[in-house]
């Protein structure tokens, strides 16, 4: 079973940074997808960025040009650049190594179940 390491979370004003990095143990396949989720109170949890093992990424359209992800190679964590934050990006903030490049492709990684790691947290305050 993969183990997941996610951490870099924080506090900061609107506007802000923070970077988080996420750390899989094993990956499934030498052809896999690693995404970004995040969960806010009362809201269901929600695809947030993706990428590949061969670099290509994707985004939702809520972090556009102010998220980046990015990863060396798969024996190095995965990390999410998060620059001009808002406060609606506070949430609770997990990733997930299990995926098939076809999930990410089709966009059924969105709707992932399964396991989650035990997350960090990020809140931005206005």
């Amino acid at each position: 079973q993969v183990q997941l390491v996610e951490s870099g979370g924080g506090s900061v004003q609107a506007g802000g940074s923070l970077r988080l990095s996420c750390l899989a143990s094993s990956y499934w396949s030498s052809s896999y997808c690693m995404a970004w989720f995040r969960q806010a109170p009362g809201k269901e949890r929600e695809g947030v960025a993706y990428i590949t093992s061969a670099g290509t990424t994707s985004y939702a359209d809520s972090v556009k040009g102010r998220f980046t992800i990015s990863q060396d190679d798969a024996k190095n964590p995965a990390y999410l650049q998060m620059d001009s934050l808002k406060p609606e990006d506070t949430g609770m903030y997990y990733c997930a190594a299990d995926l098939s490049v076809n999930d990410c492709y089709s966009g059924l990684w969105r709707s992932r179940s399964g396991k989650w790691g035990q997350g960090t947290q990020v809140t931005v305050s206005a």
